[in-house]
């Protein structure tokens, strides 16, 4: 049976992988900062030999936003060699080589640690989550007024979609970059905010908020956007009424 290892396995992303990839018949091993057996610091690396030992992929979701993803990603492709991984797998995002913002660089600086790591790989590129997207309008819709980025658009996809994928290209033969992963639609931050207060059934005046700097500039330039490659199938509005609870 193959081992398949899910770093960030209790996360958003990683722990629909883990589903995903138990019900296709592998044996899953998840590692986070706190999941026993394999709680490991990836920053730090310590106890990672042996999370990997007899691993055969290896699926990298785990990500923070406090820094040091680089560093994790190093320890893991040093771990991954020394255990003999025969694949790792990378989930991205869409633009890390157009936004420049600084998060996004470090996506792409492990985008090419593991790229020259000498392991098999495989990296597929994403648009943001459904999830993310409330979680900045449920934000901007705590105030009287609800400002928004003015000119920008998204592209949310489901992320069951994407651990449905990442189970694909896990199970698969290294395949480097693979076509990016868009949502269903392109669609102004506006019109998202008018379909997420419909669905909580709150009004609020909506104000458009020019920003400065290189990364808004991308943003608005649409460098997070994939819209050639919108696979996704659950819209925005139909990914609301199925998470939000009906309104009395």
């Amino acid at each position: 049976m193959t081992t398949i290892l899910v770093t960030g396995g209790t996360g958003t992303l990683g722990r629909l992988v883990a589903e995903r990839l138990r019900g296709d018949g592998a044996e899953v091993r998840v590692l986070s900062r706190h999941a026993q057996p394999y709680a490991v610091d990836l920053r730090e690396g310590t106890g990672l030999d042996a999370a990997v030992e007899g691993v055969d992929t290896v699926v990298h979701c785990a990500t923070t936003l406090r820094g040091g993803d680089d560093r994790a990603a190093r320890h893991l492709v040093e771990a991954s060699r020394r255990a003999g991984v025969r694949h790792l797998v990378y989930i991205s995002i869409v633009g890390v080589d157009r936004v420049p913002l600084g998060y996004y660089r470090t996506k792409l600086a492990v985008e090419k640690t593991i790229e020259g790591s000498g392991l098999g790989w495989t990296v597929l590129r994403t648009t943001q989550f459904h999830d993310l997207v409330v979680e900045v309008l449920r934000n901007a819709a705590r105030l009287p007024v609800m400002p928004l980025p003015a000119g920008v658009s998204d592209q949310p996809v489901e992320v069951a979609e994407v651990a449905a994928r990442l189970a694909e290209l896990a199970t698969g033969e290294p395949s480097g970059r693979v076509p990016d992963m868009g949502g269903p639609e392109v669609l102004p931050f506006a019109e998202l905010a008018r379909t997420y207060l419909r669905a909580i059934g709150q009004h609020r005046r909506l104000l458009a908020v020019p920003l400065a700097g290189k990364a808004y500039r991308g943003f608005r330039a649409g460098g997070h956007l994939t819209p050639e490659r919108a696979v996704g199938k659950v819209t925005f509005e139909e990914f609301l009424a199925k998470r939000l609870p009906p309104r009395a």
